[in-house]
């Protein structure tokens, strides 16, 4: 099921809502939501994994601001990025869920923390993968590949449909890594569709612009109270170890799993690790065990 959620004066936001099926009860399965990553739509999260997901749950996943289907308006509502952590809170409203499972990657991560933080009601747990700890900017971690960094002063320049889609591959060849292969025709395939989706092919890098005001929050992880796992990905080239393994040390209650040779995108040979591990920590079981 598709529906649009208003979450600010003239700003909406698409979202997918995914039923759990197989051995799943519609209705008891417990919901989780799914927070991609800066300037990402919703639909980079792979199908395959989010059909190993309803196995269990009820699964949620939309586009930020300035993304897929959502409202693309930043010069005439601008926000800093702590405002799509409210945004996800509107999305959860939107559907009457009360509280769910949040997994956030990249830049979802981050608003995971926020979450963890400022909506600890909300969540059963947490996720979160290819991130780094809120306020660590001012730390000693490493830096994001030089040759990202490259990449990223060319995010908004303005290309025709097929120079978009060949950069947005190449960008996915550069956050993939070595450690797993690169499959440059899933990328392309992906892409092609975030551009259906959308109805355009252009990129304004709007959460590039987005204030980072209320981000150096890093000394309150101690204090959270959800079970939280974090994902390590050791061949991420944006948030290399040993960001992974801060996090988990800051969180009151983190701990550590690593996909081996997994980057900085969920290519088809790690989807199966990243849901086992998802899956994991939502069990039952496992939140009995850390309440």
């Amino acid at each position: 099921m598709e529906r649009f959620v208003d979450v600010a004066p003239g700003v909406r936001l698409w979202a997918e809502d995914f039923a759990p099926h197989g051995d799943a009860v519609d209705g008891s399965a417990e919901p989780l939501l799914l927070i991609t990553g800066a300037n990402a739509s919703g639909l980079a999260w792979p199908d395959p994994l989010i059909e190993q997901l309803t196995e269990r749950h009820r699964v949620i996943r939309y586009d930020h601001r300035d993304t897929g289907r959502s409202t693309w308006a930043f010069d005439e509502h601008p926000y800093a990025i702590s405002d799509l952590a409210d945004d996800a809170v509107a999305v959860l409203d939107a559907f009457g869920i009360e509280r769910a499972h949040v997994v956030g990657m990249s830049m979802g991560g981050i608003l995971a923390q926020l979450l963890l933080l400022d909506h600890p009601d909300r969540l059963l747990s947490a996720t979160v993968l290819c991130t780094t700890a809120l306020g660590s900017g001012r730390s000693a971690l490493p830096d994001p590949d030089p040759a990202l960094l490259t990449l990223w002063q060319e995010l908004d320049r303005p290309r025709d449909r097929e120079a978009e889609i060949a950069w947005r591959v190449e960008h996915w060849r550069a956050l993939n890594g070595t450690g797993t292969p690169f499959d440059a025709d899933e990328f392309r395939a992906l892409e092609e569709r975030v551009i259906a989706h959308a109805g355009r092919h252009d990129n304004p890098a709007a959460h590039a612009r987005a204030a980072q005001t209320g981000l150096d929050r890093g000394a309150e992880l101690a204090d959270v109270d959800v079970p939280a796992l974090v994902i390590e990905a050791p061949e991420d080239p944006v948030n290399p170890p040993p960001h992974s393994g801060h996090l988990s040390r800051a969180l009151g209650r983190g701990r550590l799993v690593r996909v081996p040779g997994m980057g900085h995108a969920l290519n088809s040979t790690v989807v199966a690790p990243v849901a086992a591990a998802i899956l994991t920590q939502t069990a039952p079981a496992v939140a009995d065990a850390t309440s």
